[in-house]
Order: C-alpha cells, then sequence, then structure tokens
C-alpha cells in the first residue's frame, strides 16, 4: 500500500469513495464536480491525500492546515473526508492514511490536529482512539 497526493486524474476515484461516506447523496454535476476538484488541488494548505493499492485508490481523506496567530502562530489542522473503500476495510488502511496525514501536519508545523465523526459506533470512535485522537473536548456545527 503507498499514500500519496491526489492529482487531476483522481477525481473520478475521490467521488467513488465520497459516496460510499455519504449513500443516497447525489453526487456534484460533473461541470462542477471537476471546478470545484481544481479548485481543492490548487488551494494552499489543502491536502487530498490517498491510499492506493496497486494502481487502485481505495481510501481519501482531506487534511486543511490553517495559519494561525497563537500557539506562536504555528497552524492548526483538520482532517475531514476519510473513507476507506467497503471491499478493503479492517485492513489497517484508513489508519495508515491518518497517520500520513497526521505526519504531514507536524511537518507543516501545526501544533495540533483535529477530526470531528457523527459515527456513535464503538468500532469507529474506537479507530480514532486508537490513532492517538482523545475526545476532550466539545464539538458544535451549525448546517445549512
Amino acid at each position: 500500500m503507498a499514500v500519496r497526493p491526489a492529482g487531476p486524474d483522481d477525481l473520478a476515484a475521490v467521488l467513488a469513495l465520497l459516496a460510499q461516506l455519504n449513500p443516497g447523496e447525489a453526487p456534484p454535476a460533473p461541470a462542477l464536480a471537476g471546478t470545484t476538484w481544481q479548485a481543492i488541488l490548487a488551494r494552499p494548505g489543502v491536502f487530498t491525500l490517498l491510499a492506493c493499492l496497486d494502481a487502485a485508490v481505495v481510501a481519501c481523506l482531506t487534511l486543511v492546515v490553517v495559519p494561525n496567530l497563537s500557539r506562536g502562530a504555528r497552524p492548526y489542522a483538520l482532517i475531514e473526508k476519510l473513507v476507506t473503500d467497503a471491499a478493503h476495510r479492517g485492513r489497517r488502511i484508513g489508519r495508515a492514511l491518518i497517520d500520513a496525514a497526521v505526519q504531514l501536519a507536524w511537518d507543516q508545523g501545526a501544533y495540533k490536529v483535529m477530526l470531528m465523526t457523527g459515527s456513535k459506533q464503538e468500532s469507529t470512535l474506537g479507530f480514532y482512539r486508537a490513532a492517538g485522537f482523545a475526545a476532550d473536548k466539545t464539538a458544535f456545527q451549525i448546517r445549512r
């Protein structure tokens, strides 16, 4: 298994994985998906990482490194949209991807890495705890 940054030709693979993350959610129109993908790839501090077995993309996540004026002006980082293809779960692929994202955040100078999950499944929560994350803060969100 290899972890690599996503490139322009990886849009279809990422969309296929995201469909597993949110089943039933319609994908964006092709033109909008293409424009958005180009913006994601071009945005400084935004990294889409892919886990690959041979040539197949089997997992992805997004890491966002945010500039910050506190903590000695060190940035903080957020992990979002972690999904491993259902056929490949339970093989530590997601863990390798998380580890790579956390290391990239440290390499970017981040003082902390955060993530949120909507899952209440103990297996998911245990996965994040085993990866070194602590549920020691309260998260809030507002949606439209």
